[in-house]
């Protein structure tokens, strides 16, 4: 079983999986040139990788524990390397002005907390980290990112029709996502049914994994839901139009909004049960124009052109420096 995985979970997520361990106390995940990484700051980082994955994998399993260790791994990864720049950064003497921390703490609430600054306030608390804690965390990873332009500053400079491509492929991932809405069909099955006294937790999920079944082998998802959901929308087979992004759960809305029309995804963990979602259609909240994010689009080229020559540049100050990572 995977550490840590207790001290992500909410109540409600406690009730219904069996990945429950004593809570561990904040330790220190690494340290680069006498620098502590804690555990809270990576899992402060991994708190909407892991929301993502316990909603998709109610039961855990290998599955589970090889992405959370894949994901753990590459946020540690990104805090060594962070640390590493810091140190270069510092006998630059350069700063990085507040109201550009501002901004970018902005953005990261709007894109991984659906613009809920409630849900990310509590996962500060959760992590124990304070809000001047978390902008000295946002300033460091800035630093990074400034260093990285600076260092390959005299890359040659992005072609025209290379920015046009590089906004062609991700001008969907700039998109405003608060204006996203998606129709689908859902069967809800409460972990707790009143109409089911004997029923419980695991019953339930059980419940869930046998009509998931059934659907991804031809049963009518609309019968089903009328026959065995437990919200109100079950007389409509389950059907939802046009619900607006931010009034889902950030990590339910961002494993809906990755499926393909018609595909049947579940069960999912909820906070009161499971839930089975067939995807009907997506209207998608309106892109930026190239104009407004060309300085954006036109780093992406140059950082592309020299991702190789980055990497090297940063293997060989990871070799320099004095890491260790604990297990």
């Amino acid at each position: 079983m995977i550490r840590h995985l207790a001290y992500f979970l909410t109540p409600a997520l406690l009730a219904t999986s069996a990945l429950t361990k004593p809570v561990e106390v904040n330790s220190i995940a690494a340290t680069v040139e006498g620098q502590v990484i804690t555990s809270n700051e990576v899992n402060f980082m991994m708190a909407p990788v892991f929301a993502q994955l316990i909603t998709k994998f109610p039961r855990g399993g290998p599955e589970f524990e090889k992405q959370f260790k894949e994901s753990r791994n590459k946020v540690l990864e990104e805090l060594v390397d962070r640390q590493i720049i810091l140190s270069e950064f510092k006998r630059l003497g350069a700063t990085i002005p507040a109201y550009a921390i501002d901004q970018e703490i902005d953005r990261q609430i709007r894109e991984l907390y659906n613009g809920n600054k409630s849900r990310f306030q509590e996962e500060l608390k959760k992590s124990r980290l304070t809000m001047p804690g978390y902008r000295e965390m946002t300033r460091e990873k800035m630093i990074v990112q400034a260093m990285r332009a600076e260092q390959f500053s005299d890359a040659p400079p992005p072609l025209p029709n290379e920015v046009q491509n590089e906004y062609n492929k991700v001008k969907t991932e700039l998109r405003d996502t608060s204006k996203d809405k998606i129709s689908f069909r859902k069967i809800f099955i409460p972990s707790m049914d009143p109409e089911a006294p004997l029923a419980t937790p695991e019953s339930q999920l059980t419940l869930s994994e046998d009509i998931a079944k059934q659907i991804n082998n031809g049963a009518d998802f609309e019968e089903l839901a009328k026959t065995h959901s437990r919200d109100a929308f079950a007389t409509e087979g389950g059907y939802q139009e046009n619900v607006p992004r931010i009034d889902l759960s950030p990590e339910f809305a961002s494993i809906v909004f990755d499926a393909n029309i018609g595909q049947v995804i579940g069960p999912l963990l909820d906070p009161r049960g499971f839930t089975i979602v067939k995807i009907v259609g997506k209207n998608l909240g309106p892109s930026p124009s190239l104009s407004e994010v060309r300085p954006m689009i036109e780093e992406r080229v140059r950082r592309n052109k020299t991702s190789k020559q980055y990497d090297r540049w940063m293997d060989t100050r990871r070799k320099r420096a004095m890491i260790k990572i604990n297990d």
